[in-house]
């Protein structure tokens, strides 16, 4: 099993209200395993156009995974669509719609008459649960193929393709004879994607195996390894033996690997170290506070966070002087310090970091550009402030700000014993 047609199912997704990251998402678990994607269809909320899909992924791959339609409105006709598909008809499973009842129950809610349809089931199929939502997916086969359908919306659908149905892939992938790809990635923080690719650039040949590929957001720069093998475990030991490589050769510029986020690798130090953390926001407005504690287990040292966004804020709820807010002004290396070690008194914690600046889109001035960031850290083991210029829209000014941050305290905790 080496082969994967993904079906995203959905008259929103067509029409471009609604984004399909499921799609993207799934391609990349999948391959994460040594199934590689080769085909996608998205189709509208009609029987003989899904289908019609379904035959052509049939005929594309060894396992086909369905993405929504198994909501309880009118429009969620997969279940119908999967059983004619299959040649069966539906089937109402009574240990379903007892759960369904049950989850409406928990809530004080009675069940609405339209949920009683996701408790129908092609008949020879089985049930995959969902823990957070009513709809339960679907896992049939045919043809010595498999099929997983699973709702649209996506943290049901990662959760439930996670612990069910990741698991059972990956192990028939490991069984396979057939070549099969998997990625594997480096995480990197501190240089621009040209640099990074130009410290690799032995590496990069297009013709070599593994196959190496770059992406950046916002400061985070990806290396991508996707490596071909007779088997997935000989594919594995390519794509890790480079992906070790790469570590050693970039050396601090890597934070992680996979699916490893700059805050999940401070927390953890932080964590190791026994030490505690606070922020002091300004134009990042609590961003970096929600990606600290975004992490499991972040009460262990996170303690406080502030988002001083005014003038007022800075000065009554961190102590930043009013004198020194006029002389320099709220977006200064003076007043980053001011409030870090502001955060770090009345936060009684080991590190601080503080951000200030103009996102944008206007507030600028050719003294004080937009994209003008100031970054404070402080620590009995690091006090630095620092200033950057990030160029971009809004959105993506404040993430690099958030991440940049991040960065700072991982070096310096990095350095720790």
């Amino acid at each position: 099993m080496s082969k994967a047609s993904i079906v995203t199912i959905g008259n929103e997704i067509l029409s471009g209200i609604t984004l399909n990251t499921n799609a993207a998402y799934l391609a990349e678990k999948l391959l994460s395993v040594g199934i590689s994607t080769v085909s996608s269809y998205t189709v509208t909320d009609e029987i003989d156009s899904i289908v019609r899909a379904l035959k052509s992924a049939l005929e594309d791959a060894d396992v086909i995974i369905t993405t929504g339609g198994l909501g309880p409105t009118s429009d969620d006709i997969t279940r119908e669509a999967v059983a004619r598909f299959l040649g069966v008809e539906l089937e109402l499973k009574e240990e379903l719609l007892e759960r369904i009842e049950e989850f409406f129950s928990k809530r004080g809610r009675q069940m609405p008459a339209n949920n009683k349809q996701q408790a129908y089931l092609p008949a020879g199929t089985g049930a995959i649960e969902n823990e957070i939502g009513t709809a339960p997916g679907i896992r049939a086969e045919k043809n010595e193929k498999i099929i997983f359908s699973l709702p649209g919306v996506p943290a049901e659908m990662r959760g439930m393709f996670e612990s069910d149905v990741l698991g059972e892939l990956a192990r028939l992938a490991e069984e396979s004879e057939r070549p099969v790809t998997v990625l594997r990635k480096v995480n990197c923080f501190g240089a621009g994607e040209s640099a990074i690719a130009e410290m690799l650039e032995p590496f990069c040949s297009r013709d070599r195996n593994p196959l190496i590929n770059f992406t950046a957001d916002c400061g985070v720069i990806t290396v991508h390894i996707v490596a071909t093998g007779k088997d997935y475990n000989e594919a594995t030991k390519i794509a890790e033996a480079e992906q070790e490589k790469f570590i050693e050769r970039l050396g601090d510029l890597v934070f992680g690997t996979d699916e490893k986020k700059l805050a999940e690798i401070v927390g953890r130090r932080l964590g190791e170290l026994g030490k505690t953390i606070a922020v002091a926001e300004s134009c990042t407005g609590g961003l970096l506070a929600a990606m600290l504690t975004e992490v499991p287990g972040a009460s262990n040292y996170f303690t406080y966070g502030w988002i001083a966004y005014s003038n007022d804020a800075k000065i009554n709820e961190l102590g930043v002087g009013a004198d020194l807010i006029k002389r320099y002004g709220a977006v200064s290396c003076e007043a980053a310090d001011a409030m870090a070690k502001g955060a770090r008194t009345r936060a009684k914690t080991d590190v601080s970091i503080a951000i200030t600046g103009i996102a944008g889109p206007s507030g600028g001035t050719e003294q004080k550009p937009v994209g003008l960031v100031y970054i404070s850290v402080d620590s009995s083991f690091c006090s630095e402030t620092k200033r950057f210029i990030f160029t971009s829209d809004r959105a993506s000014i404040r993430l690099r700000s958030a991440n940049t941050a991040l960065n700072i305290v991982r070096l310096a905790l990095q350095k720790l014993t």
